[in-house]
């Protein structure tokens, strides 16, 4: 598996930008069959940073309704990584 792909996209919330800034961890959303050892690589890589740890969790699909027909959104994989001090990753930069 290729680095961009492990990587699809960061997860930018309200409680990932406080844990961002308090505490240097980073959320992902990455591949379900990637594993910690690959996001951690991945990461250093496409980024440029070094990589303490990594935590990751599935999340569980979720059902949805449209009006009389159920679905459901598909299960996905979320990685937190907490980066050395004085590393940082900055997705919005602005002036």
């Amino acid at each position: 598996m290729e680095f961009h792909e492990i990587i699809r996209r960061p997860l930018i919330t309200e409680k990932s930008n406080i844990s961002r800034e308090e505490e240097n961890l980073v959320t992902f959303a990455v591949d379900p069959r990637a594993n910690k050892l690959e996001i951690k690589r991945a990461v250093e890589i496409l980024f440029d940073v070094n990589v303490i740890t990594v935590r990751t969790m599935v999340m569980p699909r979720k059902k949805k309704r449209q009006g009389r027909t159920f679905g459901f959104k598909p299960q996905w994989k979320k990685a937190i990584v907490r980066l050395e001090e004085g590393h940082t990753i900055e997705f919005f930069e602005g002036v």
